[in-house]
């Protein structure tokens, strides 16, 4: 069933603010006809239908706008179009066009008060786990048999580039010496290659090399380097107008954790070890007994109970608490990335978790406005997403997931999955339309993490594949976010085998270096890249096109990639993203397409992607 073209951007061209207002802009095509064109909203969880009107046309294009209220009884406005001609009817949401009223969750979102820090749509993440990237000091480098972890498994220390065991052998307590001085000695590197803000895995005092265990939520691990050299590093970054987000792991601690203190191994008396310690109430304990809730079930991470007013006081609350103490001088890091916030609370189901989750943005908000609130979240993460608790997430949802079932046939427990373009594309709209706008922009999007296996392992080292979600990556929607090494295309399967060493020796020349590097360049230099709104211009079995459309700077860009055995072709009428530009400039082929009777053709060769910008 063929479709009208009615579009709504929600960038400040479509969707403009007053105190107690937005004026929404619609576009038509000039062509169509209706009866009436409305906008439908709840300020008082009741339909209310606003007339639009003509404002605006070309030789394509019919504009329409009117003014709705701001919502009183929340942050959040909800509205859709509705268009009318005789028995017919047209809905516009954030999903596109339907024949019914679409669902209150697939409505366009904006909140009045809680918006993502504006600088975080403009930055290239690059995550970092930093015991495999650098080692920058040898002398502080973990020693065999330095220590031991839960269950009397010994630290062991490994030469840079040796295989990673796994869990059930060394796994956790494997050390290869990287630290935040080889953090520091890459950053020509990282600036190089285009990334502008780091996100690092778990620095503070912890017995595993993964630093999810922490025992010191004050202290960066001194095998990494301690509080001066974080302290340096993060001088360095802001001087070369780099960002630094760390890694806050407050749903539970080491069972070395002076608070809890299972082994015996600090001088307090530990939760464990008494029911009458000070800090028993910290954690959740089967009444009198030894038997505590680990999280997910694991017993050398146990959790902590939010329930408690001192756990509340030094994580977020008082003055001098762990989330405030990072954001202060001399750090100033610039955001937070939440491990598992999801489950975090007043025990086992998580309860009072968006409280939780509202408090802590709070508390770093006192401190720096500006921060970044990042969420770790698997799955479908929308209620967490309306702004007043996350300025985004790790988009595994929204992106990851859905990229891995159409290129790599796994799902996210990599299980076999086979999905078409078309689920493709419903997934992607349906991931976005259920948050606003300014939200979808500081989604972090990755191809893989610490957490994943590596992408280019999950595409059996198809390098076809791996440029064309790689190039998607900085096309999309969200802000991109490179796990260390993607850029020389490092293999590794599932945890802990996705946390090789960097091989530094695969860098010079190296191929994929030379792609990334271009796609973060071409990304920083277009506007639509980083703000754009997203418009589908064509979709097929097995391939696709969107643009992105910057129109307070008139700039456009084009993506479409091709999975066929057999070359695409897509006639793209220019006019529906507003230019009247007459030719396009190529990124992967260069060269370039002209605009031939009001279409560009956009041609691609089999399993392919191909990225076009206009040019006056």
């Amino acid at each position: 069933m063929s479709l009208p073209f009615v579009y709504h951007g929600q960038s400040d061209f479509w969707v403009k603010r007053s105190e107690h207002s937005l004026t929404l802009t619609l576009v038509t095509a000039r062509e169509d006809h209706y009866d009436r064109v409305l906008i439908r909203h709840e300020p008082d969880n009741e339909e209310y239908l606003v007339a639009m009107s003509a404002i605006d046309n070309d030789e394509h294009c019919q504009y329409w706008q009117a003014t709705i209220a701001l919502n009183t009884d929340s942050p959040l406005t909800h509205y859709t179009f509705k268009l009318m001609r005789g028995l017919k009817q047209f809905w516009l949401s954030g999903q596109g066009v339907d024949r019914r009223i679409p669902a209150r969750a697939f409505h366009f979102k904006y909140n009045a008060e809680s918006q993502p820090p504006s600088w975080v749509k403009n930055q290239v993440f690059y995550q970092i786990f930093p015991d495999r990237f650098a080692n920058g000091k040898a002398e502080i480098s973990v020693k065999d048999g330095e220590y031991s972890l839960l269950g009397g498994k010994a630290s062991v220390a490994k030469t840079w580039g040796a295989p990673v065991g796994n869990h059930l052998s060394s796994g956790a307590c494997e050390f290869y010496g990287g630290d935040l001085y080889g953090v520091e000695q890459k950053l020509d590197y990282l600036q190089d290659l285009g990334v502008t803000a780091l996100y690092l895995n778990p620095i503070f005092s912890a017995p595993s090399n993964h630093k999810y265990d922490t025992t010191d939520y004050f202290e960066v691990d001194s095998h990494l380097g301690g509080n001066q050299q974080f302290a340096t590093l993060c001088a360095d970054l802001h001087q070369r107008d780099m960002r630094v987000m760390l890694d806050a792991v407050f749903n539970h601690t080491s069972t070395d954790h002076p608070w809890f203190n299972r082994d015996g191994k600090q001088p307090s008396i530990g939760a464990y070890q008494a029911v009458d310690s000070p800090y028993r109430d910290y954690y959740f304990f089967d009444g009198d007994s030894d038997r505590y809730i680990g999280w997910k079930g694991i017993d050398s991470l146990p959790v902590l109970n939010f329930h408690n007013q001192d756990v509340r006081d030094i994580i977020y609350a008082s003055d001098d608490a762990v989330i405030k103490h990072w954001l202060r001088a001399p750090y100033h890091i610039d955001g937070w990335r939440f491990d598992v916030i999801h489950m975090l609370g007043e025990g086992q189901g998580a309860k009072n978790n968006a409280h939780y989750v509202k408090a802590f943005r709070q508390s770093a908000k006192q401190v720096n406005p500006d921060c970044y609130i990042l969420g770790e979240h698997f799955f479908e993460a929308t209620q967490w997403l309306q702004g007043e608790q996350e300025d985004g997430s790790m988009n595994y949802f929204g992106f990851a997931h859905p990229l891995r079932a159409l290129l790599a046939n796994l799902d996210v427990s990599s299980d076999p999955i086979e999905i078409d373009m078309h689920e493709f594309c419903f997934w992607l709209d349906q991931a976005r339309a259920t948050i606003p706008w300014a939200n979808q922009l500081a989604q972090l999007n990755q191809l893989d993490s610490h957490d994943t296996p590596r992408f280019f392992e999950m595409v059996k080292h198809d390098v076809t594949r791996f440029h064309i979600a790689s190039a998607l990556l900085f096309a999309y929607v969200g802000t991109p976010c490179l796990y260390y090494g993607t850029e020389v295309a490092l293999a590794g399967g599932a945890d802990p085998d996705n946390r090789r060493c960097m091989p530094w020796h695969e860098v010079e020349g190296n191929p994929h270096f030379t792609l990334f590097q271009r796609l973060i360049r071409l990304r920083k230099s277009h506007p639509a890249l980083q703000q754009g709104d997203f418009q589908w211009l064509a979709q097929g079995e097995q391939g696709m096109a969107f643009a992105r459309v910057c129109r307070s700077s008139e700039d456009r860009v084009i993506f479409a990639m091709n999975l066929a055995s057999k070359p695409v072709t897509y006639n793209v009428p220019i006019w529906q993203i507003g230019t009247s530009a007459r030719q396009f400039s190529r990124f992967a082929q260069p060269g370039v397409d002209h605009v031939i009777d009001g279409e560009l053709e956009l041609t691609l060769a089999p399993h392919s992607f191909e990225i076009w910008h206009a040019v006056d």
